[in-house]
């Protein structure tokens, strides 16, 4: 045998043991085998230990290589080594597996990077940086395919697929991964194997041993026999394993010392029959981590009834550690969570069965919702909100978005073969709502875990929705009936309210209408929204359309409001369709439901520029007649609408002067803004993206404001008004630069003024307001008071009409949650300035 030398600096032509094959399709619709692989080869001739070395994965464009399979054995010359990865239930077991891992690749992108050492690859990035992954010493060979950043050579490899891996041109190799790899049929283990070397024989370790004080066992590759009570266990869900805690230990811990519980792993699927909560059990294994898990992989063989002489374990009592080290020291043990938690995540409940919460009363915030971008302030937000966060899981790695579909073989229409559409995640519920700044109760134990990069609350067995009868905690009911009359009216009664509603893209032309459109579709492959292909952004077909407008009338009907302003209707005069059309029918629809004559909406102003250099969505006013009064024309800001002008990418502001119905009350001009996405970089220096909070475009949106603030005043003139009221979806949070340029003119955010608890979006767990209403002195002068409704933004985007018939139980109600992204804000105003 010859010892491995170490490797040469990045992917080079004379390495020993080089990647053969990349295969990141297995289990999915139409794989020929039901795990992903990675195939090695050893080209040299001698054989090479790969004892100390490791394969690693990264997404295309990710910079974690956490996922990782530490190798053993020596390699033969001329032999393969077959790396097992994540199993699915479609396609053949492999041939063999050499080593085994759980390694999850993209079937299409993704970069592959064998290490001669167990550490995972870090402070490297893609090719553009000046110190890419695969350039580093310690990588002996680099595959970057499909739209992998980084690669071998000058371009990635082609992309591949359910049905193809990248492999190696025979003994090919220049290396550049888009000459050395072809993508074909999958064939792992096609040469020779020389499997690992014999196991060295078992040593009695502690659970503590196996964990050490740091963030990685010091133990990993060893093989270890332990002994421990099972606290959790998860015979289905995909986990494949249980928690083992110490016996006796538990109660108020030393966040210095090592952590007493460990998960164990088994592959094989179907868990030993030991392997029951509260067994005391010997457990033989290797000791590995799984993306920041210590855990300890054991056949069923290896796990044996150890008896009943022991002590019982207790929950963990500590408050939530704030920091990854002190969490360390409770990682796979029962915890008890004390103290107020609350929920600040609930989007990817739709999808993995996952809530986001934070230690104390409030959600995470957005860093720029309270403090200017880049400030002392905003970074000690940012350092709160990593102190606070958990997130409470669901004792499973299920993807309940995961369908796929096929054509001939299911059906003679697309048919959902395998999916877990039919399945119901967990903690969704109409009657049991998890709202974002609801309060948690902990009725139960929870496992402290650590899994694809996150710290979570696992529960004791795996939560099963509809039901959720598992679930190891229970959610206040903070939704609401109607606006929050106190906070309205705060300063007195109010005599009218007005109020800025986003309705989600209402487009009464439907995507069905347009052979280029192409659908998101529901679990038995039929349209339910736009995806792309074409200028409709809103429902699929009628009956998806009808989903949608129930919800938003319901919503809109609900508010209370005398005047409205919508973002993201359809600008149907943009289409080609009548002047209005979308909003006459919105209109109708209200007043079916409100009674005839309840809603009118203000026309589209005369002074927009040309339907060409309009978006396809646009704003819009709808009004109560019997409460409120047009004066004069409509008004828009519509010179400043061309390519490169201050609203050439955004929806140009309108306007329109009211006052109280036959009243003697002060007149106020209402505008509705929307202003640029944070998604995209606009056209101006400054547009991309800088990290400081404020997402994309922020010139585009300062331009707007700037543009803004110097048309208003010619409409205040032209109408003879005094007062201004200004809603909106500004896409800007509360303390961001464009909103800065508003309040050095003098305007003031009534929506942080008097409901500065509450905001108006969620976006990746941190909350904090896109809407805003903001008044000059005149119309602060008519406010009463304001009011955040959380009707949308904190509740499960399953909830949704565009995430219908997703999942095996219908959660689509007639009623105003989830009618929108955004949640509407309601001012009231006195009639007269006091």
């Amino acid at each position: 045998m010859v010892a491995a030398g170490p490797a040469i600096a990045a992917p080079s032509a004379g390495a020993a043991v080089v990647i053969n094959e990349v295969y990141g399709g297995g289990g999915n619709s139409g794989a020929p085998y039901n795990r992903d692989f990675i195939e090695l080869v050893n080209r040299s001739s001698n054989a090479v230990s790969l004892a100390g070395w490791s394969v690693q994965y990264a997404s295309a464009s990710g910079t974690s290589w956490s996922n990782k399979v530490n190798l053993t054995g020596t390699l033969a010359p001329g032999a393969t080594y077959v790396v097992g990865g994540a199993t699915g239930s479609t396609g053949a077991a492999l041939p063999r597996v050499d080593a085994e891992g759980t390694i999850n690749l993209s079937a299409s992108a993704g970069k592959v990077a064998l290490v001669d050492s167990t550490t995972a690859l870090s402070g490297c990035a893609g090719k553009s940086d000046p110190n890419p992954c695969s350039a580093l010493s310690s990588v002996a060979d680099f595959v970057g395919f499909g739209s992998a950043n980084d690669w071998a050579g000058s371009a990635a490899a082609a992309a591949g697929s359910n049905t193809t891996s990248l492999a190696r041109k025979g003994t090919q190799n220049t290396p550049d991964n888009s000459l050395d790899f072809l993508a074909g049929a999958p064939t792992p283990g096609a040469g020779t194997s020389t499997g690992p070397d014999p196991e060295p024989e078992a040593q009695q370790r502690t659970i503590a041993e196996i964990q050490g004080t740091g963030a990685t066992s010091p133990l990993v590759g060893q093989t270890v026999t332990t002994r421990g009570v099972i606290t959790a266990a998860y015979p289905a869900g995909g986990f494949r394993g249980f928690f083992l805690q110490t016996e006796g230990t538990g109660g108020a811990r030393d966040l210095a010392a090592a952590s007493d519980g460990v998960f164990v792993f088994q592959p094989g699927g179907a868990l030993d029959a030991d392997a029951v909560v509260g067994n005391y059990v010997e457990v033989t294994g290797k000791v590995s981590e799984f993306g920041g898990l210590t855990e300890v992989t054991a056949a069923a063989a290896d796990i044996t009834d150890a008896g009943d002489d022991f002590d019982a374990v207790t929950p963990a009592t500590n408050a939530w550690p704030g920091t990854s080290a002190e969490r360390e020291a409770i990682e796979g043990m029962l915890y008890q969570p004390s103290g107020p938690f609350t929920v600040s995540n609930t989007y990817s409940t739709n999808q993995y069965g996952e809530v986001g919460l934070a230690a104390g009363t409030k959600p995470l915030i957005q860093s720029t919702e309270v403090a200017a971008p880049r400030s002392a302030e905003a970074l000690a937000v940012e350092a709160d909100n990593a102190r606070r966060a958990v997130t409470l899981d669901d004792g499973a790695s299920t993807n309940f978005l995961a369908n796929s579909f096929s054509t001939g073989v299911c059906g003679t229409r697309p048919t959902p073969c395998l999916t877990n559409g039919d399945l119901t995640p967990a903690y969704v519920s109409q009657s049991k709502p998890v709202r974002v700044g609801a309060a948690v109760t902990f009725t139960k134990s929870v496992v402290v875990d650590y899994r694809f990069d996150l710290w979570r609350f696992q529960p004791t067995a795996t939560v099963v929705g509809p039901d959720n009868a598992a679930s190891p905690a229970e959610f206040e009911n903070t939704r609401t009936a109607a606006p929050d009359a106190g906070d309205i009216n705060q300063l007195g009664t109010s005599d009218i309210k007005v109020a800025s509603f986003n309705v989600l893209n209402y487009f009464t032309t439907l995507g069905v209408e347009n052979a280029t459109c192409q659908p998101y579709t529901d679990r038995a492959g039929d349209g339910v929204t736009v995806r792309t292909g074409c200028d409709q952004r809103g429902a699929w077909d009628a009956a998806d359309f009808q989903r949608q407008q129930s919800k938003i009338v319901s919503a809109i009907n609900a508010l209370g409001a005398d005047v409205v302003g919508l973002m993201e209707i359809e600008n149907s005069a943009a289409l080609g369709e009548r002047t209005d059309e979308a909003l006459a029918s919105l209109v109708t629809a209200l007043n079916a439901k409100a009674g005839a004559g309840t809603w009118a909406y203000v026309p589209s102003s005369t002074e927009l520029p040309p339907a060409s250099e309009q978006d396809v969505i646009t704003s819009a006013i709808i009004y109560k007649p019997a409460s409120v009064m047009r004066v004069d024309q409509s008004r828009a800001l519509g010179r400043q609408s061309a390519d490169g002008q201050a609203f050439g990418n955004a929806r140009e502001p309108i306007a329109q002067v009211f006052k109280q119905k036959y009243g003697k009350g002060d007149k106020f001009l209402f505008v509705v803004n929307h202003f640029k996405s944070k998604g995209s970089a606009g056209p101006f220096p400054g547009d991309e993206d800088t990290g400081d909070g404020q997402g994309s475009s922020v010139t585009s949106r300062i331009l707007q404001a700037q543009a803004l603030r110097d048309w208003v005043p010619t409409a205040l003139e032209a109408t003879s008004t005094k007062a201004v009221v200004m809603a909106g979806d500004y896409n800007s949070y509360t303390m961001e630069d464009p909103l800065d340029v508003l309040y050095k003119a003098g305007y003031t955010d009534v929506g942080s003024t008097f409901d500065n608890d509450s905001w108006s979006y969620s976006f990746s767990g941190l909350s904090g307001s896109l809407d805003h209403i903001l008044v000059n002195a005149d119309a602060l002068k008519m406010a009463t008071g304001a009011d955040h409704w959380n009707i949308n933004s904190g509740e499960s985007v399953a909830l949704e009409y565009s995430r219908w018939n997703y999942h095996g139980t219908d959660f689509h109600q007639p009623d105003p949650y989830r009618s929108s992204d955004h949640d509407p804000v309601v001012l009231g105003l006195k009639a007269f300035v006091k």
